[in-house]
């Protein structure tokens, strides 16, 4: 919230209980705070911004807006008031408004130099970059500070680097602000390093490489101390554009007799003297070579420099430096490409690297520095150099299986090495099958006799054996992908599994889990393999590709929408947070970075994942909800989803994805090469192309559906009916071009490393036919509305050609549906098979029944005016005896079909629902494995099994079961009408028991420790609250009326039963009818306020509807959105009022939430009434959970 300093205006006392509220996310006191002091204050104009920004965070945002443009309109200039609408704005992601606010307090107050630098910060974030450079002019007239003056140089870069026009930027922006830092330079005014840092990017980019040689080289570059050697890499870089090879070669020279290690030099170094010889340069007679020093032009000058710096590293006493070991191996790759003599290299490349080994081999860092120049070796030495490096390693004596083991972790270390750099020299994967069998049975014997190392290390430590667990998976990898035998991935998973439990925090075990058990078609465990990552901001688009790819495709739709959800919050938090980081690079002079911020946001605007998770998440919505809860009108609007705009950049679209995010050792001929990148992009690029033309097929349906018939063309242009009719056509033909090239792309088969890029749904869609079947569905509503402007009468053959699209649906679906037949997950001779392609299929038929239905919709609202007003036209002429149109028997004979096939695959998941919970994989019998190697196998195979289980259930209607107990404080009144449980007559010992039970339930499979230290943390910690107990019952009526409405309804009964029970007297005195007691209630009686702590137990697994399991009558909604309000879920329960006893909205110091609870007449009306009809109770998709409900 806003500053609030110690300040004399006794305003700020009184405004400090709204900020406090609004702090604690109390917004409803908030605003009932600023409605009390407003009634004695009418003038206060902050407290009605906090009012509006209570609003705001309570979803009235037309309430808060409106309240706001109150304020506005007045132009206030008290610091309160500006900096609360600049947060109500900021919140409403209107930006632009606080640029106007602050025009409006500098004009009043002009020479305020707070006011002034608000606006100019305004600027920067709606990125006005003229609008600042007058700011920022503005400011330094008022106030002279150097800041001020160079936030408006800066602003001129900036429109510089954003014009279009690159000859504007070249001849008016950047000469602009070069003349200004220019005069500063002159008046000896220059200050700080990022004044000098502006100097030389203004200078840079105008190209003037030489004036910024002296810039850097004078007496401003002395200015640049904040980073190492930072003169003398800008001078390096110079050098290297100037093209002045021998100034480099000198000063790279300088850099490495200083420090032998900073790799940084070297390149440079090479790189000059290749240049030298092939210009041909030769030094001066006399005098020094260049300004920079000696130069070295020949390649026996670098060999002795190179020479010498290793021999000043073998003489020290102290551990040599890796640096130039390093650069001679560098040199000699170099000199091989150019072809240089053998005989002249500087030395056998085989010796200089078992010499690196003997002396960095302990390091874990030797494998990454030999790896690079393997392609050195000779094939006929590849043998000879393991079995030299296997010389260096010191083992202990044999055990008893056979292997030789460590017994130090350099030592440990030094073997881990050697095998690595055998399987990067492909002798691993040159062996048979049972070689690698034998080889995966000594490195899980090295792993687990390397775990003892570890013993002691921090739970969120690695073993230092971990990469024998990870190779030894590989190598299983290996035998699954070349003889196919899914024991192999099965043994795998196990063991990463047991390795996942030693090291917890091990990100590439986890990433290979997530791997293998998406392309076992399982993605319930991968949910929380992600979420252990803990992907942080920009990872989240270079790594999210690996959950969002699996979620939808496989049947996980919740999910899908959660892991789409997870990468749309980063990427819409990035246009705010880069306009963050601008203002603070302005503030602290990091003029440099500025550029970087907007080339980062322009690169995540433009990503491709950002656009797919986009696309698939309208999608998904449509899916989940569209003739569900909402229609797909309703659906598509709340989407605000436009089928005339495609705002993905098509032209420049960026592939963030990190493709060699896995650990991997494959040699050269197996790794990702940069055709597969381009498949790959090629691929998801062209499916991206479908799927958002697909949606946009969709809103254009939506949109035609409110076309009146266009009997006058002239007229249906004029109304925009021609316009949306002719987009149709045009998205059509797009989408059907797209699926020819796209079916082009498809039959190249390209096929990726395991551990490359995840291939794309395009060639599994094509096959099934789901993409054309989707299209043909879409064509049939330009059929239709040719039908609907021709009417039926004089229509036969374009009724035929829709009736024969019709049969060509239904075919289309049956065959799709005949592909997702099979066996999901079956045991054959005692081996688990998995077939999760057909998981994928049975995805595609359902998104493509969805489309199919939609459109059938549409066909419904098109045939039935016009089938009317054929039937008033036979009532006429009284031909009572016509048959139905063609087209109408078609459609009827279409929606008798979609049911058959609809109970066809309702009757096939529901089988492969059975055949799978019948699969008894505890009795699997796992030969030449360990009891604990088969325990983390089975673990695997049931999360596998589990998640087979939830995707086939996901369509179904399933729940969580809870039980809610309220701890209520002694002076606290007990709440009305909450004690319900759903057996009856459960004592409280019983609930208790219960309780206590679902409790110790959560704690299972959690070791002593644990549990002990989650107890700890949790028993006692937390303290008692106010809970808001709002009920409502429904009216005989079926209105919605609150408690109080009915109790005064039943007091005025109960008067009238009185008195026509009394006789009739003569009437006495006023006083004497006056009753002796007066009943009467204070404040709301429908709302009860109590002090506790609410308690909730809840099964960590969902139940089936369809499960033999007690359930009840209560049905317990967690959280529900503040956005929704009482009335919008009155309405919400409208069509259940006859079967509703009572609903009770609870509210605790929760923000933004709530809880609710309704209670039915009987659990079959919670089955009939509430499922089937298909609620949805909030827009964040909280699950509806069955309750027994205690109070204790």
């Amino acid at each position: 919230m806003a500053a609030r300093g110690h300040v004399q205006d006794p305003n700020d006392r009184r405004l400090r209980p709204i900020y406090d509220y609004l702090d604690n996310g109390n917004n409803k006191m908030a605003i009932q705070q600023a409605d009390k002091l407003l009634k004695k204050h009418k003038d206060l104009h902050c407290a009605k911004v906090l009012k509006a920004i209570g609003l705001q965070r309570t979803g009235k945002q037309d309430e808060a807006f409106t309240l706001a443009q109150e304020v506005t309109v007045l132009e206030p200039t008290d610091d309160n008031s500006l900096q609360a609408l600049t947060i109500l704005y900021r919140e409403m992601h209107r930006p632009e408004l606080v640029t106007k606010l602050y025009e409006a307090a500098v004009k009043k107050v002009p020479l305020s130099e707070e006011y002034h630098s608000h606006l100019f910060m305004a600027y920067a974030r709606v990125g006005e970059y003229k609008k600042m450079q007058q700011a920022g002019m503005a400011l330094y007239k008022i106030v002279p500070k150097n800041p001020y003056y160079f936030w408006s140089v800066m602003s001129l870069v900036m429109q510089a680097i954003s014009a279009k026009d690159e000859k504007l930027a070249q001849t008016m922006f950047l000469p602009l602000a070069e003349r200004m830092v220019e005069k500063m330079v002159k008046e000896e005014k220059i200050e700080a390093e990022a004044e000098v840092q502006l100097y030389f990017m203004i200078l840079e980019r105008l190209g003037k490489c030489d004036e910024a040689l002296e810039v850097i080289r004078g007496p401003l570059g002395e200015k640049l101390t904040s980073e190492l050697q930072s003169r003398e890499r800008k001078c390096m870089m110079l050098y290297r554009r100037l093209e002045r090879w021998p100034e480099c070669n000198a000063l790279a020279q300088k850099l490495l007799l200083k420090n032998p290690d900073d790799w940084q030099f070297y390149p440079s170094y090479f790189d000059s003297l290749f240049y030298l010889m092939d210009q041909p340069w030769s030094p001066p007679e006399e005098g020094e070579h260049c300004s920079e020093g000696s130069v070295h032009h020949t390649v026996a000058e670098v060999v002795r420099f190179v020479e010498e710096r290793i021999k000043a590293e073998d003489g020290k006493d102290s551990r040599s430096l890796r640096g130039p070991y390093l650069a001679r191996l560098e040199l000699i790759h170099r000199l091989r490409e150019r072809g240089y003599p053998e005989e002249n290299l500087p030395g056998e490349p085989l010796d200089l690297m078992v010499q690196f080994f003997r002396m960095f081999g302990d390091k874990p860092c030797c494998i990454t520095d030999l790896k690079i120049y393997l392609h050195l070796l000779a094939p006929d030495q590849h043998v000879q150099f393991i079995n030299r490096l296997s010389e260096l390693v010191p083992l202990g004596e044999q055990g008893e299986d056979g292997f030789t083991f460590p017994e130090d972790t350099k030592s440990l270390q030094r073997h881990l090495c050697v095998c690595q750099l055998s399987r990067a020299l492909g002798l691993h994967h040159s062996l048979d099958v049972s070689g690698k069998l034998r080889l995966i049975t000594e490195l899980k014997a090295h792993y687990r006799h390397g775990l003892k190392f570890g013993s002691t290390a921090l739970k969120t430590e690695l073993q230092f054996s971990d990469m024998y667990c990870l190779m030894a998976a590989h190598v299983y990898i290996d035998l699954w992908t070349e003889t196919g035998d899914e024991d192999m991935v099965w043994q795998g998973l196990g063991l990463l599994e047991e390795g996942l439990s030693h090291s917890s925090s091990n990100a590439q075990f986890k990433l290979l889990l997530l791997l293998l058990y998406c392309r076992l078609g399982a993605f319930e465990p991968v949910v929380d393999l992600y979420s252990s990552l803990d992907a942080k901001h920009i990872q989240h688009d270079t790594i999210g590709f690996l959950l969002t790819r699996y979620a939808e495709s496989l049947g996980q739709f919740a999910a899908a929408s959660q892991s789409c959800n997870f990468s749309l919050r980063f990427f819409h938090s990035n246009q705010k947070d880069t306009s963050e980081y601008i203002i603070q690079a302005y503030k602290y002079g990091a003029f440099e970075k500025i550029p970087e911020f907007i080339a980062l946001r322009n690169r995540l605007n433009q990503s491709l994942h950002f656009a797919q998770v986009r696309t698939e998440r309208m999608l998904l919505d449509l899916f989940l909800e569209a003739d569900i809860v909402l229609s797909l009108e309703e659906s598509v609007k709340a989407m605000s989803l436009s089928s005339e705009e495609d705002d993905i950049p098509w032209d420049s679209l960026r592939d963030n994805r990190d493709l060699t995010v896995f650990t991997n050792w494959d040699p050269k001929e197996r790794q990702l090469t940069d055709e597969h990148r381009i498949r790959s992009l090629e691929e998801e690029s062209m499916w991206l192309q479908i799927r958002s033309l697909t949606l946009r097929l969709l809103a254009s349906l939506t949109a035609s559906r409110h076309a009146p018939s266009q009997q006058n063309s002239e007229i249906s242009n004029e109304n925009g009916v021609g316009d949306k009719s002719s987009l149709l056509r045009s998205l059509l033909s797009q989408l059907n071009q797209t699926l020819q090239t796209a079916a082009q792309i498809a039959e190249k088969h390209v096929q990726y490393p395991l551990l490359g890029p995840p291939s794309t749904r395009l060639a599994s869609a094509l096959s099934i036919g789901s993409c054309h079947c989707q299209a043909a569905a879409l064509q049939l509503s330009v059929h239709l509305q040719e039908l609907e402007s021709a009417g039926l009468d004089e229509s036969t053959e374009l009724q035929t050609q829709i009736c024969y699209v019709f049969k060509s649906l239904v075919v289309q679906l049956q065959e799709m549906l005949n592909k997702c037949k099979g066996d999901l997950l079956e045991m054959k001779e005692s081996k688990l098979k998995t077939q999760p392609f057909l998981l994928e299929n049975l995805v595609f038929f359902v998104e493509t029944v969805s489309v199919v239905l939609w459109t059938a919709s549409y066909c419904a609202k098109i045939l039935r005016p016009l089938k009317s007003s054929l039937q008033k036209k036979k009532k006429k002429k009284k031909d009572a005896n016509a048959a139905l149109p063609l087209v109408v028997c078609g459609f009827q004979e279409l929606t008798g079909s979609l049911q058959a096939i609809l109970t066809h695959a309702v009757d096939h998941i529901r089988g492969q629902e059975s055949g799978i919970t019948a699969q008894r994989l505890a009795s699997l019998s796992l030969e030449g494995t360990s009891q604990e190697e088969a325990s983390f196998t089975k673990a695997a195979m049931d999360k596998v099994q589990g998640s087979y289980l939830r995707s086939l259930q996901e369509g179904k209607l399933q729940v969580f079961r809870v039980v809610i107990r309220l701890e209520i404080a002694d002076q606290s009144p007990l709440p009305q009408g909450f004690q319900y449980s759903a057996v009856e007559g459960m004592s409280e010992e019983q609930l208790q028991d219960k309780t206590l039970g679902l409790a110790k339930h959560a704690l299972s499979g959690k070791s002593e420790l644990e549990r002990a230290a989650i107890l700890h943390q949790h028993m006692g910690s937390r303290a008692m609250g106010d809970m808001v107990i709002e009920t409502y019952e429904p009216t005989s009526a079926g209105g919605e009326e609150s408690t109080s409405a009915l109790q005064d309804a039943q007091t005025e009964t109960e008067v009238s039963q009185e008195s026509s029970a009394t006789p009739k007297t003569a009437p006495d005195s006023p006083s004497k009818q006056l009753p002796e007691q007066i009943s009467f209630f204070s404040g709301n009686p429908s709302v009860e306020i109590v002090h506790g702590i609410m308690h909730l137990y809840k099964t960590n697994k969902m139940t089936s509807l369809t499960e033999d399991v007690r359930r009840s009558a209560m049905v317990c909604i967690l959280t529900v959105p503040a956005t929704m309000t009482s009335h919008d879920l009155m309405k919400l329960m409208g069509p259940f009022n006859d079967v509703m006893e009572h609903m009770k909205i609870i509210r605790d110091s929760t923000p933004n939430q709530y809880m609710v609870l309704i209670k039915f007449s009987s659990q079959r009306v919670v089955r009939e009434h509430w499922w089937t009809n298909g609620i949805m109770e909030n827009e964040e998709h909280s699950r509806r959970t069955f309750k027994e409900s205690s109070i204790s």
